[in-house]
């Protein structure tokens, strides 16, 4: 059986949760926590980043930072999971929902300035498969609305945009390391914070409510309830095996981009002859292989494609139902404008075995099988 993902593992994880239990210090905000945080800063350039229990809590956090109050409204794409609306939903925001590219399965910034209505407080920006929505657009009507934006980067972790790591230009960004993700710590995330004003507030928020952060910094004599709060620290197992895969991330990264350019090269012949699309990367992008997908015909072909994979020992997945066609998108939201291609792209979307580890010769039994079921001779 060729599964559709494997968590990934790079051999330390146990070493360094051993080294975590014996610490005496298994709770949230330990040395494998500040380890990783400090990591993801380096790296991505980033002003502050906080590992929280999971990429929906970050959302949450970035809209409760954002100021959201009832009755706000939040713009998204109906095409993501139901984390990016749940966030919003939380602080009692309306969610808008607006079409989505066809190329990148991002949102469409061209449709965004028409959804804005005296309401709107936040873009929420959710970069598809780890390939960067077009920021610059997007930031200039920001700017020029006075609105904030929140970045879902949950699949984007070492993906940029024009050199930029994603996560890092809107005002929040959010890191998913579900197992499902590039990197993993089984359920975990992390909030990035590009404005500095929004630090402190943003370590109460995540520390119950409690200046705690600063009474272990030394800057206070003893700590105590200050302003709302939840808890959003992950233990430090968790960030102890995030810890391990961090050390490894470019390894992991390259490992996963050699066979999302196997699958680009060998089914480019099945493109040009008219199966299939292929995903689209734009220029000034460069993703982390977060997922290799195909578009098939329909929903019908899509459909037949996963039963007959399925029988050859292949696991396929299709992704999102879009969100304005669920119960809660109705009952929290609206679609602005006309849904041209969110639900016909959605229905033809069909996802490919990707993971950390994936075999040249399980590539090869996939794509074979693909060619096989279109008809078509390599």
């Amino acid at each position: 059986m060729i599964h559709f993902n494997v968590p990934p593992a790079t051999g330390d994880e146990l070493v360094y949760l051993e080294q975590a239990i014996q610490s005496g210090k298994i709770c949230g905000d330990g040395d494998f926590t500040r380890k990783c945080n400090s990591w993801m800063e380096r790296r991505f350039h980033a002003q502050k980043v906080l590992l929280t229990t999971s990429g929906t809590t970050a959302l949450d956090m970035a809209m409760i930072l954002c100021g959201l109050q009832p009755g706000d409204e939040v713009i998204l794409p109906s095409f993501t999971f139901s984390s990016t609306a749940t966030a919003a939903v939380l602080v009692g925001a309306k969610l808008v929902f607006v079409d989505v590219r066809p190329d990148t399965m991002n949102i469409d910034e061209t449709r965004i300035e028409q959804a804005i209505t005296d309401r709107t407080r936040v873009i929420v920006a959710m970069h598809y498969a780890g390939v960067a929505c077009e920021m610059d657009t997007i930031m200039d009507i920001a700017r020029r609305h006075n609105l904030k934006v929140v970045e879902d980067a949950a699949q984007a972790v070492m993906a940029t945009y024009k050199g930029r790591a994603l996560g890092t230009i809107g005002d929040f960004g959010c890191y998913s390391f579900h197992e499902t993700k590039n990197l993993s710590m089984g359920e975990g995330g992390a909030l990035v914070i590009n404005n500095s004003a929004y630090n402190e507030q943003a370590e109460i928020l995540r520390e119950k409510g409690t200046n705690r952060a600063k009474f272990f910094r030394g800057q206070v004599d003893k700590y105590t309830w200050v302003d709302f709060g939840d808890s959003y620290l992950p233990s430090e197992l968790n960030a102890a095996y995030l810890w391990a895969q961090l050390q490894k991330a470019d390894e992991i990264n390259d490992d996963r981009m050699r066979s999302w350019e196997i699958y680009r090269r060998e089914l480019e012949p099945l493109a040009q002859a008219g199966k299939v699309e292929l995903p689209v990367v734009p220029q000034g992008c460069v993703h982390n292989a977060h997922m290799f997908y195909l578009k098939c015909r329909d929903l019908e072909e899509r459909t037949a494609l996963i039963a007959y994979m399925k029988e050859q020992g292949i696991q396929l997945v299709f992704h999102y139902i879009p969100l304005h066609s669920s119960p809660a998108g109705w009952k929290f939201g609206r679609f602005d404008g006309q849904d041209l291609y969110t639900t016909v792209e959605s229905d033809r979307l069909v996802r490919l075995p990707m993971y950390y580890g994936l075999r040249p010769e399980d590539i090869e039994e996939v794509v074979h099988h693909l060619y096989a079921f279109y008809g078509v001779a390599r």
